[in-house]
């Protein structure tokens, strides 16, 4: 049975004008149904000789791939219904994707009437879409309820049209409230909050749903709670919106065992456990804070977070390279250097790489495509790899706008000692490329890959800017992006280091800001970025703000009302220690020290300048692999190698029972079977025993009578291979 022209009273909440058009109902159709997703049509070669843009960012192609491509077969305008668009559409004929849309669905009336219309465009001088906007843009639902969303197109003539049904739409959690095709939200029975995020054409729009936790809590708990600064005043509120309460205050010992590990890198020693748990000064938590902020080992830790996300390929650079921007790195945080010098010095770089720390980063990545990505994503917390081959899926940014930010690094010139220095690990020189009239330049012009245009240098969300031929663009580059105006600086660095030390990001993954993923604490997350531009972008003075917050301060233990919650800050959140901290943790517990390659004897693995050394451990828990370009964020997954290597690794095995490591001496020492137990608990867990485990640890040392030695290296054992031993509390 053929479809005749009344279908379109079907039709007609989809469009406002007399007949639908291409990129006004069409290209969201496909959108919608995921045919031109990454994983159909959409992909790089399409898919069985079907071929259209990601998501419908080019619809030039699209149009011509529908209408035109295959000499027309697609379509069929003299039998409209025997058209193979509608026909795999509908699963008359095979199709990979399966049925997608019944015959009697609007969605396919809408796609024939384009059809019988003469397949026509939207007019070029046509209203343009101006935005779109999605309600209601937040609301508070319960548990197990359902809420529809409406989407508004928005045209530069001022006229609207509701777009709802053409919509896509995508939760960013699930969990806590999932969407289905038709904008429907239903929630879960999770307490918790939900970004769901509306596209129609190249717009977005997101709606905030907030699930409290069911039951009355009063209000005055979250007055009386503690307000040690600025950062609880915010946790809180998000807290009363939810219906969560905290979880009580960490013990000190936890609470000393934390701070060194989150700010140092290292445990405490027994008698700095002892003295702290001593100490009555009200004020304490918050001098050890500074007092750990002030030791050496500081800037050892921080420096070794950073070469992470710096560190090039030392096979590609060299060994010597590899030591020297380690080696700066170190410096800048030994004298804590405001961190928008930091990254002024970075993008600025110019020098000998085995001279100049800060140009080993230019040193790996040699392409101004390959540079601006990774700017934007350490600097500005945003990710433009996507816009490098097409419209960025979820987010604004255009090829346009990667080529154009690409073209900072255009003139950035290289000069090379021996043998080629790319693959020599040889030394190179980086400099801005001079005037084309010297006959010095080196860099060339960033051009458009399909227009071949040049590009002119331009910064995010900003204008062009006009750069004389004898300048470097990335001082101006530098200036944008460290300025205060800047959106995104502050707010990336800080949650940056609110993740370091809270587990997770205020804005997870901590280098993804964009409004499709919204900070779960927006107030929290504004207000630390404007505290610390106005503390100097100093970020011992941030980590101090936050390590002296009460919510830093929480217990990891949930209670009723958090024990469901993992992204609001209700309770600490317990994580894996990185792999260098963990290994230096096993050496002053075994009292072996550890060998590195290219390291003195007695180095600690926190000092070392090179992921290339052989070192098993390190590679079981995290390590980065030597041949993985940076930006490398670390995961903190556990896994079955790393229980395995606790339990079963030779080389942890001979620390623990070396003739003169720790287990030896303990063993050997007047201490009584108690004394014992009790130094290996505050070496390991920085706490005492409970009676019950000193109890029990004592009667084993009881049964083994003369194997003493062999009890102290059974526990020291037992006590490494815990979960309160392997990670942060």
């Amino acid at each position: 049975m053929k479809f005749t022209f009344p279908v379109l009273l079907l039709v007609s909440s989809f469009a406002s004008a007399s007949e639908p058009t291409f990129e006004r109902n069409v290209e969201p159709i496909l959108t919608r149904y995921g045919c031109n997703s990454g994983g159909c049509h959409g992909k790089a070669r399409g898919q069985n000789g079907f071929a259209l843009s990601l998501l419908g960012f080019d619809t030039d192609f699209d149009y011509n791939a529908i209408v035109t491509e295959a000499r027309g077969r697609r379509l069929f305008a003299a039998d409209v219904d025997f058209s193979l668009f509608l026909r795999k559409a509908c699963g008359d004929v095979p199709h990979g994707g399966g049925r997608k849309l019944p015959k009697d669905s609007p969605e396919y009336a809408l796609l024939r009437a384009w059809i019988v219309a003469g397949t026509p465009r939207t007019p070029k001088d046509a209203p343009t879409l101006a935005k779109i906007t999605v309600s209601p843009t937040e609301k508070l639902l319960t548990f197990n309820t359902a809420l529809p969303l409406r989407v508004m197109a928005h045209f530069s003539d001022g006229s609207s049209e509701d777009v709802t049904k053409l919509a896509a739409f995508q939760s960013n959690d699930s969990g806590y409230a999932a969407v289905d095709a038709t904008g429907t939200i239903k929630t879960g029975p999770i307490a918790g909050e939900a970004a769901v995020t509306a596209r129609y054409a190249d717009k977005f729009a997101v709606s905030n749903v907030l699930i409290p936790l069911p039951g009355t809590v009063n209000a005055k708990l979250y007055e009386k709670l503690p307000r040690q600064n600025f950062i609880d005043g915010h946790a809180w509120n998000k807290l009363k919106q939810l219906g969560l309460t905290p979880s009580e205050q960490a013990t000190d010992a936890t609470f000393l065992r934390r701070a060194f590990l989150d700010i140092i890198g290292r445990l405490p020693t027994p008698d700095e456990t002892r003295a702290f748990l001593k100490d009555a000064d009200a004020k304490k938590r918050e001098k050890l804070i500074d007092a750990l902020l002030a030791r050496p080992e500081y800037a050892d830790f921080w420096a070794n977070k950073w070469a992470d996300l710096l560190r090039p390929n030392p096979y590609h650079v060299g060994i010597k390279a590899t030591f020297n921007l380690d080696s700066w790195l170190r410096d800048v945080f030994r004298k804590n250097m405001p961190y928008d010098q930091f990254v002024r010095e970075i993008l600025t770089a110019s020098g000998s790489t085995f001279k100049d720390g800060a140009t080993v980063f230019y040193r790996n990545r040699r392409e101004p495509e390959e540079l601006a990505p990774m700017v934007s994503q350490l600097f500005l917390g945003v990710r433009l790899d996507c816009a490098k081959c097409h419209q960025h899926p979820s987010e604004k940014w255009s090829q346009r706008d990667f080529y154009s930010f690409a073209a900072f690094f255009g003139r950035i010139g290289r000069k090379g000692t021996g043998i080629s220095a790319p693959i020599s690990g040889s030394e190179e020189i980086i400099f801005a490329s001079e005037s084309p009239a010297t006959g010095k330049r080196r860099g060339g012009p960033v051009k458009h890959p399909l227009t071949g245009e040049e590009m002119t240098p331009t910064p995010l969300l900003g204008s062009p800017m006009e750069i004389a031929p004898e300048d470097d663009p990335r001082v101006k580059l530098a200036e944008w992006v460290t300025a205060k105006e800047n959106p995104f600086f502050a707010k990336v660095i800080v949650n940056r280091v609110w993740a370091d030390l809270m587990t997770r990001g205020l804005v997870d993954p901590v280098d993804d800001l964009r409004d499709t993923n919204p900070p779960s604490n927006p107030a929290l997350l504004n207000e630390l970025a404007a505290d610390f531009r106005a503390n100097g972008h100093d970020l011992k003075k941030l980590i101090r703000r936050i390590a002296t917050s009460y919510v830093y301060g929480l217990s990891s233990t949930p209670q009723d009302r958090n024990v469901g919650d993992t992204r609001n800050y209700s309770r600490h959140y317990r994580q894996r220690l990185r792999a260098e901290v963990l290994l230096d943790a096993v050496t002053d517990i075994t009292g072996v020290t550890e060998k590195f390659d290219a390291m003195s004897p007695g180095s600690r693995a926190m000092e070392a300048w090179t992921v290339r050394g052989t070192s098993q451990f390190l590679d079981s828990f995290g390590r980065p692999d030597p041949n993985q370009d940076p930006p490398c964020e670390r995961t903190t997954d556990t896994t079955v190698v790393q229980a395995l290597h606790l339990m079963n690794a030779p080389s942890l095995s001979r620390k623990i029972t070396a003739d003169d490591g720790r287990a030896a001496k303990l063993a050997a020492s007047k201490l009584t079977s108690a004394e014992v137990v009790e130094e290996l608990y505050l070496l390991a867990y920085c706490r005492p025993p409970t009676d019950a485990e000193k109890a029990a640890c004592v009667s084993r040392f009881e049964k083994t009578g003369a194997k003493r030695r062999e009890a102290v290296e059974d526990l020291m054992w037992g006590l490494l291979n815990t979960p309160e031993f392997v990670f942060g509390d």
